[in-house]
């Protein structure tokens, strides 16, 4: 399984859509879309 199918699945079996994991990370729905589409990188900020 790649990591976008990895993303979709633990997020959905959260009960969580695209748009309440996005608020919670600070980054916008698109991000993560294109994260479950494999488009893009996966860099977050940490700090």
């Amino acid at each position: 399984m790649d990591l976008g199918k990895s993303i979709s699945l633990a997020r959905k079996q959260s009960g969580l859509t695209q748009e309440d994991v996005a608020e919670k990370l600070a980054i916008s729905r698109q991000t993560i879309s294109n994260w479950e589409s494999n488009i893009g990188s996966y860099k977050l900020r940490t700090d």
